[in-house]
């Protein structure tokens, strides 16, 4: 009852975007759908003509619907950039089997005494295609249309990892924040809109040849007025933003400096967070979040804008373990203290530069830096018996290398057995994670801890005034009176969010901070 009336609320407070997103929903899968029945139907057709053809056609695809979404996505981005297209040709490919192989069926169920017949009677070919076959085929065509809708409907919602809009900004928000009702708030809507297509193309289905066949022309007029749906014009500004689903929905991101700074005028796009960095780069975006450390800001000559009202807390990386971990296996506290205080803001930002743009693996450069610092111990043999510790990380670079780094360390210098539980998504997953039991241990930042986790009021943030100690004291006192968490020593580097442009286009404009990007857009 509550989640139902946290949707009502949130639906009520968003009713402007969630009529936005369903019309991109609505016009990404209309011309999808437009283009495969183009391609499909003609395809299906000339194989009902050349058999021996059927089987390499349908296998390849069926092997292009096999592929998953989120992959075939990250593949066609290289290619066509964000938005849109990619969007709407990964769509394009997952309609295309259903639409084939039911043309294709169609027209071989046709009785060939009906064909003969007709040329008995002095037909074409072409006529008996047009006049006899399609008209019987109609009816197995339009089931494949339909389940290629019903897919598209549900295939949509991961373009909004794409910047490409839809019903799926709802839902990957609401996944990065563990919130049920923003999951719902989209997943819903997008349910609704497969079963009304599904329904209303399935009372096309049923209708008589001669009626299916003028209704099937209306149709195939009506999918660019659908599509039409996504070009209506949006908020547009000075400037474009690409923001991750979490920072969108933080209390502690885009609400908090959209409130202190001003920001009404940033129109903005949700984007995968591992596309943010590469969209500022494109240039298809001109303003993204990303974290002070993050070692890309070097490598794609991006500015971080300085947080000159102090939105952001102190964001200092700390190991959170569950203390049953620390109490069965005592001789981890040494173990993992070994990197308490050893890894600067230069440091990180070298360790992520080396991921993130030299593509080197999160396990070698924690080896590397291991190295470095006189810490490495090749790993002991543990037996099969041996207690596992179970070491979880958020999705990105930066968490990799931490996992990795503890792993490391606890293979070196304990008979304990390690397993890594990496790319476990936003904060609230891992630390749901950490709470259920399904991981002993994953670095955390303190601001996070703080306004995600803990959401004190703000009398009782003001009066921490983002002072890194009061702050991870406050934190580690709530967490073991709330969630019965131990929040250790802190590593060092201090990784807060942070506005960022490209460092050309920031000169040009004169932004070097968070106040100067809202003057720009407000004057």
């Amino acid at each position: 009852m509550e989640t139902l009336s946290a949707l009502l609320t949130f639906w009520r407070e968003q009713a402007g975007k969630l009529g936005e997103q369903t019309l991109q929903h609505i016009g990404l899968t209309a011309v999808s759908l437009l283009l495969a029945v183009l391609l499909g139907v003609p395809v299906g057709l000339w194989l009902s003509r050349r058999p021996r053809w059927a089987p390499a056609v349908l296998g390849l695809a069926g092997v292009l619907q096999t592929v998953p979404s989120i992959a075939l996505l990250g593949f066609l981005i290289p290619l066509l950039g964000i938005g849109p297209k990619p969007a709407i040709f990964a769509l394009f490919l997952y309609s295309l089997l259903p639409i084939i192989r039911n043309t294709l069926a169609g027209i071989q169920g046709v009785a060939p005494a009906v064909v003969e017949a007709a040329r008995g009677l002095g037909l074409t070919d072409g006529q008996v295609l047009h006049r006899v076959e399609l008209p019987l085929a109609l009816p197995v065509l339009m089931a494949g249309i339909r389940t290629a809708t019903v897919i598209n409907v549900g295939v949509a919602t991961l373009a909004a990892y794409v910047a490409a809009g839809g019903l799926g900004e709802f839902i990957f928000g609401g996944i990065a924040l563990n919130n049920p009702a923003m999951i719902l708030a989209g997943a819903l809507p997008a349910a609704g809109l497969a079963l009304l297509f599904d329904a209303a193309l399935g009372a096309v289905q049923r209708l008589s040849a001669r009626r299916l066949g003028r209704v099937g022309v209306g149709l195939l007029v009506a999918l660019p007025l659908l599509g039409a749906l996504y070009l209506l014009p949006r908020a547009s500004g000075k400037l474009l933003a690409g923001f991750s689903p979490e920072f969108v929905g933080r209390a502690d991101g885009l609400p908090s400096l959209t409130k202190t700074y001003g920001l009404t005028r940033l129109p903005s796009v949700v984007l995968a967070p591992a596309l943010v960095y590469e969209a500022a780069r494109n240039a298809n975006v001109d303003v993204i979040d990303g974290y002070s450390t993050d070692g890309r800001i070097r490598a794609y000559n991006l500015r971080v804008l300085r947080d000159d009202r102090h939105v952001f807390p102190p964001y200092y990386a700390v190991p959170v373990v569950r203390p049953a971990l620390l109490r069965e296996h005592p001789e981890l506290a040494s173990v993992l203290a070994l990197l308490d205080g050893q890894i600067s803001d230069s440091v990180m930002t070298n360790l992520n530069y080396r991921a993130d743009y030299l593509h080197q693996s999160p396990q070698a450069i924690a080896e590397g830096f291991l190295r470095r610092r006189g810490l490495w111990r090749a790993p002991r043999p543990a037996g099969t018996s041996a207690p596992v510790v179970r070491l979880g990380s958020k999705i990105f670079a930066e968490q990799y290398i931490l996992a990795e780094m503890y792993a490391a360390l606890i293979r070196g210098n304990t008979m304990l057995a390690v397993q890594t539980k990496t790319g476990l998504g936003g904060t609230t997953i891992c630390f749901e994670a950490l709470r259920d039991g399904a991981i002993d241990m994953y670095p955390e930042y303190t601001g996070t801890g703080l306004l995600v986790l803990l959401q004190p009021t703000p009398a009782v943030v003001d009066s921490l005034g983002g002072r890194p100690d009061a702050v991870l004291h406050y934190v580690r006192r709530e967490f073991r009176r709330r969630y019965r968490l131990e929040w250790l020593a802190p590593l060092g580097f201090n990784n807060t969010y942070a506005l960022l442009m490209r460092q050309r286009q920031a000169q040009q404009l004169g932004i070097e901070s968070v106040s100067d990007l809202g003057k720009y857009l407000r004057d």
